[in-house]
């Protein structure tokens, strides 16, 4: 079986709400372009992935993955995953880790179906449903943060993790202090301050957060800094979780593990180069028996995929869930759910296993890349 063609399939999502993430995001517009990715083969099968999210459009990726990348594809077999990844990883000053990973979700997809299985059976079949938090967006307000954590709790995910308002560091320690007061003392919190801290501002919302029984503390340094990353993990006792977007892919997790700089491994397939180096990240990680903690994906069969790694390996405790949810979804028939358990479960037919909405994605399409 051979490669015949890659096509990114440029298509709008419209109509998404005006929200914040953080100042390293931009805030969303109303419209975004995602891309649809399609490895097509000889013998009729195809492979998918999506490229892009609600707040980094897919243009500039989907052309660099086409110029860069294809060329590499075309023609190969499908099924030498792990001789393609090597390349394609080594085009990265000239493509993205996001486009990287697309072209290896794409390639899981499509080895998924010719061998009739689903992804996270291919992995290893750890489990097959797990545990969701849910991951607030910035609010202005104690008051947002302490409604939306408390029906989330309703809802039956198993925690809630906020994004602080990022007005300093005082602010943020309130709204920790307001929504642990509301939501009680047995129930699951995290703080995700993304990047916001110096060392000394970082001290002090730590300690703070552990006296509150938060369950980590999420990159709260700037994600290059290893050597105040290790600091800090000496300084606390909450266990603290960076490398989300440290920079490099795979190998450059090795100098955070030998400099002591973090209790978690994290990252997901959109910005570490895809399923093939997640999976050797859970690995990586179980070696040292730590946690990889895998962060949303930034679109709808990203999720998919994350969801399958996980479900293929021991050591992941939370699937992310970015508030509001219905925003995050777009592009499939059916989407993954969270149960009244607080439970996501992985699909079960080849490959990633979900039905993609090409009649909606045709609708809204606005260019084929070839």
């Amino acid at each position: 079986m051979k490669i015949t063609d890659l096509t990114v399939t440029q298509f709008e999502q419209r109509g998404i709400r005006a929200l914040t993430f953080g100042p390293h995001n931009a805030a969303t517009t109303g419209t975004s372009t995602l891309g649809l990715v399609t490895i097509s083969t000889d013998a009729g099968l195809e492979g998918h992935a999506f490229l892009g999210s609600i707040t980094k459009s897919s243009e500039l990726d989907a052309l660099s993955l086409v110029q860069t990348l294809k060329p590499i594809l075309v023609g190969r077999d499908p099924l030498d995953r792990e001789a393609l990844h090597q390349v394609i990883c080594k085009r990265f000053r000239s493509t993205t880790w996001r486009c990287i990973g697309a072209v290896d979700v794409a390639l899981w997809d499509l080895a998924g179906k010719i061998a009739g299985l689903p992804i996270y059976r291919m992995i290893g079949g750890y489990r097959t449903a797990v545990p969701a938090y849910a991951s607030s967006p910035g609010h202005n307000e104690i008051a947002e943060y302490v409604e939306e954590a408390l029906e989330t709790k309703a809802r039956g995910y198993h925690a809630y993790k906020i994004h602080p308002p990022r007005t300093g560091w005082q602010g943020d320690i309130a709204v920790c202090a307001a929504v642990r007061k509301a939501v009680g003392n047995d129930y699951r919190l995290m703080l995700d301050s993304t990047w916001m801290y110096t060392y000394t501002e970082a001290v002090r919302v730590g300690r703070a957060i552990e006296e509150m029984g938060f369950y980590w503390f999420e990159d709260p340094l700037a994600e290059e800094d290893i050597y105040n990353s290790a600091k800090l993990r000496q300084k606390l006792d909450i266990p603290i979780l960076a490398t989300e977007f440290s920079p490099g892919g795979f190998h450059a997790y090795a100098p955070w593990i030998t400099a002591h700089a973090t209790d978690y491994l994290r990252g997901d397939v959109a910005v570490k180069g895809g399923i093939t180096a997640c999976v050797k990240t859970a690995h990586l990680a179980e070696a040292f028996r730590m946690t990889f903690e895998i962060h949303h994906g930034g679109n709808s069969l990203n999720n998919v995929a994350n969801l399958h790694i996980m479900c293929g390996i021991p050591n992941s405790e939370f699937f992310e869930v970015i508030l509001p949810d219905d925003v995050q979804k777009y592009g499939l028939v059916d989407d993954l759910v969270v149960d009244q358990k607080g439970m996501v479960r992985v699909p079960d037919e080849p490959g990633l296993g979900v039905e993609i909405d090409f009649e909606r994605i045709g609708a809204t399409a606005t260019a084929i890349l070839r």
